[in-house]
């Protein structure tokens, strides 16, 4: 009797439900955006890998929670090629862990290869740089990343999607394209090719190690690579100089991966994915692998041209740099209009010396 009551009551009021329409047409809207945050953290590793060995930076794009793709992937069709200019940003942190100081974005390089493709610029956007940071106000542009990973449960990504933010706000350039890079990848990275040469105009000590690095072009393992590169309180220049040298160590892994053919030979750049491991993850920002790689044969030159945001002294907080109000607006004008080339032409002094 109390199941048949049950029923009666049941059918009276199932005309009073709500439709359910409306929440599983939400359901599915947030399955789907889920879905593609998570491709758009995968899908680009091979092409970024391509394009970082070409003068990006740092061939570190594969995700820590998948595998390398398959040589069969990197030799698919090249596609329709990406049009206009292309900006990527890579980021490198110390690491990923329950320290905060590790999850400081203290390596910003905003790679820019030009509607023309004749050739890629490293722009080393300083970590002090003053900036806005959304929900935390004027801080160091190295806070953003911290502060998007959030604490209780950082999130890696997160962290690179407010500094992506912040570099678009500041520079006014779209962001197509990035990744982040830890030590341990880029210690795996150049054991994977068996060292990468880098060439200093002045000796380096290091302040962790008490090891010297001697003026002059040397090849490093990756202990020592990560070393040099963590270097900053014995330089001239600081961690200004750090930027520099990270552009150093950018053209000697060029010049690695392009002698041993790792670009035209899908096998081999599969393999050297696979070296970084777990401290990488990659963002492709919606531009597909077929594009991306159709990049690669339009570059007339794979030789980077090193530069720096021009920034001026601290003021008021000795640890902040400001813009360089005479340089900065025509230097973000030349880069959000396409006209680096113009731009070096006119500044060659502000070239930094790779070689």
């Amino acid at each position: 009797m109390i199941e048949d009551d049950l029923r009666a009551a049941f059918a009276r009021h199932e005309p009073l439900t709500p439709s359910t329409g409306p929440l599983r047409a939400a359901i599915d809207r947030l399955a789907v955006r889920r879905r593609r945050r998570r491709h758009r953290w995968r899908a680009g590793g091979a092409a970024l890998a391509v394009l970082g060995v070409l003068g990006v930076g740092v061939p570190l794009f594969t995700p820590d929670h998948a595998g390398p793709p398959p040589a069969a992937e990197l030799a698919g069709e090249s596609g329709r090629p990406a049009a206009g200019a292309v900006n990527v940003l890579l980021l490198g942190v110390d690491g990923f862990g329950a320290d905060p100081s590790h999850r400081l974005a203290d390596s910003v390089l905003l790679v820019h290869i030009p509607a023309d493709r004749s050739r890629p610029y490293l722009i080393s956007l300083p970590r002090d740089l003053e900036v806005s940071v959304p929900g935390r106000g004027f801080d160091k542009l190295n806070s953003a990343f911290y502060s998007g990973t959030g604490e209780a449960r950082p999130d890696l990504e997160a962290g690179y999607d407010l500094t992506r933010q912040v570099v678009a706000d500041l520079t006014g350039v779209r962001v197509d394209a990035g990744a982040v890079l830890t030590f341990t990848g880029l210690r795996r990275l150049t054991e994977a090719v068996d060292g990468v040469d880098v060439c200093l105009p002045d000796a380096v000590r290091s302040w962790h190690t008490r090891r010297t690095y001697p003026a002059g072009c040397q090849r490093l393992d990756g202990a020592a690579s990560v070393d040099l590169l963590r270097q900053r309180r014995y330089l001239a220049a600081g961690a200004l100089e750090r930027d520099v040298n990270a552009q150093r160590y950018v053209v000697g892994l060029i010049q690695r991966v392009t002698a041993r053919d790792v670009v035209t030979d899908p096998a081999r750049l599969a393999a050297l994915l696979s070296a970084a491991g777990t401290g990488l993850r990659v963002d492709d920002g919606g531009l597909s692998l077929a594009r991306l790689m159709a990049l690669l044969p339009e570059l007339q030159s794979v030789d980077p041209v090193g530069l720096s945001l021009p920034v001026g002294p601290p003021v008021d907080d000795r640890t902040r740099l400001p813009l360089d109000p005479a340089r900065a607006p025509a230097f973000l004008a030349a880069l959000r209009e396409d006209r680096m080339a113009q731009w070096v032409t006119r500044h060659p002094e502000q070239v930094n010396r790779l070689r």
